[in-house]
């Protein structure tokens, strides 16, 4: 299903919260939504990989980076990882790499940046919390909606 954020802000203004405009767009989903699941790492992306490699149907992986750009999180393994159990999309609070790649690939990214070194493999970070960043909590169990607008969260799933 396609998204409009501008849209979904003009219809449901008083039940969702926006994103700042911090994230770029990658891969060939224009627009994505989906029910928020969670990672909390740092420089560490084995849990983003862990979860990715699970069914994640009608899901968003958010990432909280820690706004590393440092490393990347997610890049094309990953990103193919997500398409084959059917994510939604990714939002990363950090970097991507193999964006060239990444843009031909059937999935949508939102995230800080790029960067080509690939992250450390120790496994540690936390799954299923809260997290904050871009001036908004995103809750597990929540909607998050993105497109070339932004990113805008909800309690409830809005379409």
């Amino acid at each position: 299903m396609s998204y409009q954020t501008a849209d979904l802000c003009d219809e449901f203004p008083e039940l969702i919260k926006v994103a700042e405009p911090i994230f770029s767009c990658f891969g060939q989903k224009a627009a994505f939504g989906g029910e928020i699941s969670t990672v909390k790492v740092h420089e560490d992306n084995v849990l983003v990989k862990e979860r990715l490699g699970q069914a994640g149907h009608g899901k968003v992986l958010v990432v909280d980076g820690g706004g590393s750009t440092r490393c990347a999180l997610v890049g094309d393994l990953l990103a193919q990882s997500a398409i084959d159990n059917g994510w939604e999309g990714i939002i990363v609070y950090g970097c991507i790499r193999d964006s060239a790649t990444i843009d031909g690939m059937d999935i949508g990214i939102q995230a800080l940046a790029t960067h080509p070194m690939k992250s450390v493999k120790r496994g540690r970070g936390d799954h299923d919390l809260p997290v904050t960043f871009a001036g908004i909590t995103f809750f597990p169990g929540q909607y998050v909606y993105a497109d070339a607008d932004g990113v805008i969260v909800a309690e409830k799933k809005l379409k």
